[in-house]
């Protein structure tokens, strides 16, 4: 359960939900920080789209692997401190990068970067279930994923912008800026974000220690239903442009726009998602109907009967379904938590299950890629059907084992 009582005014909610949701905006953007100057790092060291590539490859395996211990830290020393050293180690993968002589200093700015995006996921949850009206959780959850999206969209903007009128090394400094202002932002605002450590929070815990919760299924659970929605995702993220332009005979231009429906679709049900996410203890339906719809449109898409126009159309609705079952799949996930270890083990809980994200990001191109390069490009489409499908089959256990006590 929350520590916020169910009377905490609604401006509070509000500022802690603002405060955590701009803290989660800008660890997206530092994902991108990287990515658009592609071209400038290229011609600077003379390195391939592999090389350049593998920046990110390193961002998300230290990320993954981070964000399953940083929860421990979380719940051992409070969500703030932590949260604020995640953004501090952001600001200075900007300085690294803008300082970087060498391919593996780029590397470096990108392990440096994943380390401190590691942080995010549970400090974020930790902090919004324990200073956030439960009523309210839905609609934070639906902040948070929304905010991501913004600083997912910010960067390329601001970074090839800066690195267009004052070179890529600027870029990696106005970077370092945002991290700073970000930071200091935080600070100013910490006695909204005030949390206890782990010996002072209330609440039950399960006997056989700090690594008790390994040994609870449900919690794998939630670790392999992030692993195949976000896996499903990492998919489209990789190959939906290439898959339509050749299965579908379309311009790049409009296979690209299927892939943007998607995303705006997925913003859109993020949003709308938190208006249901919070409204009864079913939200394994709320995911499984989501994920469903989302299914079939995987499935109309790979059998190949769409018009051309339909690909936009489909792609959205798509995005809406996995958009939409973000926000209950969050309250389902607390509810794992919760319901076994209480608000004592958020931060562990929270970073192992969301480290199944950065584990689908990296499998889905290793995976999909051989049958991208045999041209099996319905395969591809049919294998995003089923990994939604086998989400919603983990999300309905989970929710039949995580029934709130």
């Amino acid at each position: 359960m929350s520590t916020a009582s169910p009377a905490t005014p609604f401006r509070q909610d509000a500022a802690v939900i603002s405060l955590v949701g701009f803290a989660h905006g800008t660890s997206h953007f530092f994902h991108f920080m990287i990515p658009p100057l592609f071209p400038w790092l290229m011609a600077e060291f003379g390195l391939s789209f592999t090389q350049v590539g593998l920046t990110m490859t390193v961002f998300f395996v230290v990320s993954g692997l981070g964000q399953a211990m940083a929860g421990f830290v979380v719940d051992r020393f409070g969500a703030l401190r932590v949260l604020a050293g995640g953004i501090a180690l952001l600001s200075a993968s900007g300085l690294v990068l803008a300082s970087a002589q060498n391919f593996p200093m780029l590397l470096a700015a990108a392990m440096v970067a994943g380390l401190g995006n590691c942080v995010f996921h549970p400090a974020d949850f930790t902090l919004l279930n324990r200073r956030v009206s439960a009523p309210r959780l839905g609609h934070a959850f639906s902040v948070h994923g929304l905010s991501g999206s913004l600083g997912w969209a910010a960067a390329p903007v601001l970074m090839i912008a800066v690195a267009g009128a004052w070179g890529w090394r600027a870029s990696g400094i106005a970077a370092a800026i945002v991290g700073v202002a970000a930071l200091a932002f935080l600070l100013f605002n910490r006695a909204l974000l005030d949390d206890a450590p782990l010996a002072v929070v209330e609440g039950k815990t399960r006997a056989g220690g700090t690594f008790a919760f390994l040994g609870v299924p449900v919690v794998w659970m939630c670790f392999v239903f992030f692993f195949f929605t976000v896996m499903a995702f990492g998919i489209l993220q990789n190959f939906a442009a290439p898959i339509f332009e050749r299965s579908y005979g379309v311009s790049i231009a409009l296979a690209t726009s299927g892939l943007t429906a998607y995303l705006l679709g997925s913003a859109a049900g993020t949003g709308t998602g938190g208006f249901f996410a919070s409204q009864s203890d079913t939200q394994e339906r709320n995911v499984a109907l989501a994920l469903g719809v989302a299914a079939l449109c995987a499935v109309v898409l790979a059998l190949g009967v769409a018009p051309a126009w339909g690909i936009v159309a489909l792609m959205g609705i798509m995005g809406f379904g996995a958009g939409f079952s973000g926000p209950s799949r969050d309250m389902l996930v607390r509810r794992a938590a919760t319901s076994t270890f209480g608000q004592a083990a958020f931060g562990r809980i929270y970073g192992f299950v969301y480290s199944g994200i950065d584990v689908g990001l990296a499998c889905a191109p290793l995976a999909f890629g051989p049958l991208m390069d045999a041209g099996r490009y319905s395969h591809v489409l049919w294998g995003v059907a089923a990994l939604q499908t086998l989400a919603i089959a983990t999300a309905l256990t989970v929710g039949s084992r995580a029934r709130p006590q």
